[in-house]
């Protein structure tokens, strides 16, 4: 089984046995994928950012412990040492980015599905094979999550434009395309949904510093897929909607709170403080796995800080030294966006409107949806 996304770029190479990732550290200079043999390697390409956004670290993390076992000589242990082998994996696998929360709710589910197959399993085999199958699935499932979320929010925001022209310019923040899920993405699924429908006018996209997933990978999927698109600067972003722009902007997300808060990379809630002075509808764009309803607010959501190599140098830490030595660094890989300046929340079952103009109810929408 491989994963299928039409022409668009693939970070995640799967076949069964065999787990690539497209080394996301050397775009757009550089294609080099490297291969993950097992749970070890998965860890440490999530961890030095080799693959990263949210779905794609939970995919990749499944797939990486997928290979091992498929690989793995034949197992001398019983039904509840496989067990214990691939529970323990999915912990230490989950430690590597602990912000998204789609990675945990992954190793959740496969939980699930190890504990479920070992009531019935004869042999530790059917174990591997269950979780094997398992991971799979989340594979092919990512992919359709996140064209449904380009179609809910594309038709969301077609029929709540309050432009006659009905032509769309969105300002993206980060990347949520194909390099950051299993394929297509979440909020740049949004704007090539528009593309595709021939409602899109331009697409913008952030830098993001330190990291530069804008500059680097934004801008390269949106080249890539001939989508009219202009890049700026963290900081132009107030300029660019104060001369009237920018229709919406539409984010991802690597964690929603019970309440609507939402944590993304570092300069979102910046950008949804802007949007709101002046006017523009500000969207986050997830899949309901990145939904934690365990958290009632995003006081509870815990922020990663990251290497202050990142700001010290260029290239996010990968280049030469910029900075003063000596100089204290504050690098925190993301921050909380208050659910009072999201408009909404695009998800693969449709667009979590607020109730009424406070707040929203994202557990009842996920209750109403499941299934």
């Amino acid at each position: 089984m491989a994963s299928s996304q039409d022409n668009t770029l693939q970070a995640i190479c799967y076949k069964r046995g065999s787990l690539r990732l497209l080394d996301q550290r050397k775009l757009p200079l550089e294609t080099a994928y490297l291969d993950i043999r097992d749970s070890t390697d998965g860890w440490h390409a999530i961890k030095d950012m080799v693959v990263r956004g949210a779905p794609a670290i939970a995919i990749a993390a499944a797939l990486s412990l997928a290979v091992e076992v498929s690989n793995l000589d034949p197992f001398d242990g019983s039904i509840s040492d496989a067990v214990s082998y691939l529970i323990m994996k999915l912990d230490y696998l989950v430690s590597s980015r602990p912000t998204a929360v789609n990675l945990s709710d992954a190793a959740t589910k496969l939980k699930e599905v190890i504990s479920k197959a070992s009531d019935t399993a004869s042999e530790a085999k059917n174990i591997f094979q269950a979780f094997i199958d398992a991971a799979e699935i989340m594979l092919e499932d990512d992919v359709a999550s996140n064209k449904a979320i380009g179609s809910y929010g594309a038709d969301f925001l077609y029929r709540h434009a309050d432009d006659g022209s009905k032509k769309f310019s969105v300002l993206t923040h980060c990347n949520t395309g194909s390099l950051a899920t299993a394929g297509f993405g979440t909020a740049l699924g949004v704007i090539r949904a528009l593309h595709t429908q021939g409602v899109l006018k331009r697409a913008y996209c952030t830098e993001t510093r330190p990291f530069n997933q804008g500059s680097r990978l934004t801008a390269f999927e949106l080249v890539h897929d001939n989508i009219p698109a202009t890049l700026i600067a963290d900081s132009a972003a107030a300029a660019l909607m104060k001369d009237g722009r920018v229709s919406a902007v539409v984010v991802g997300a690597d964690r929603v709170a019970a309440n609507g808060d939402t944590a993304n990379k570092i300069g979102t809630y910046s950008l949804a403080l802007i949007a709101k002075h002046h006017n523009v509808p500000f969207f986050v764009a997830a899949p309901l796995t990145s939904i934690d309803l365990s958290l009632s607010s995003g006081q509870e959501i815990v922020i990663e800080e990251r290497s202050p190599k990142e700001l010290l140098h260029t290239r996010g830490g990968l280049g030469e030294q910029v900075a003063a030595s000596g100089i204290a660094v504050w690098n925190p890989a993301f921050d909380v966006t208050p659910a009072n300046l999201i408009s909404g929340i695009i998800t693969e079952k449709g667009v979590i409107t607020k109730v009424d103009t406070e707040e929203f109810d994202i557990k009842d929408f996920v209750q109403k949806t499941a299934g």
